[in-house]
């Protein structure tokens, strides 16, 4: 398998690969716009067929050929998925259904 990561291929670039990961996060943050209002997280976190996460998947997807396509870069997988997840903690769009374990708040509260 060949090595096809711009990140990988000129780790020192550090500027280009930043500014491609914050160019990663705006593109989510307004495809996620494109979509109604996103409930988190859901009945099972781990179900593939559940809307987050097949929507999840063809972002994706689409991000990377984007890149490769307008930027002429080749994200790795981490970018990808950082950007991603970057843009759904920003985004309005995404609303959490119950709180998680980053709550401060005992369960008597």
């Amino acid at each position: 398998m060949a090595i096809d990561y711009d990140l990988w291929l000129d780790p020192d670039d550090v500027d280009r690969h930043r500014t491609l990961e914050v160019t990663l996060e705006r593109y989510f943050i307004e495809r996620l716009a494109d979509y109604p209002h996103l409930r988190l997280p859901g009945p099972d976190p781990y179900d593939y067929d559940a809307p987050f996460n097949r929507l999840y998947t063809a972002l994706i997807e689409r991000a990377r050929a984007f890149c490769l396509r307008d930027h002429h870069y080749s994200p790795t997988p981490m970018q990808l998925s950082q950007a991603f997840y970057r843009a759904v903690a920003r985004s309005r769009k995404v609303i959490l259904d119950s709180p998680h374990g980053d709550s401060n708040r005992s369960s008597g509260d």
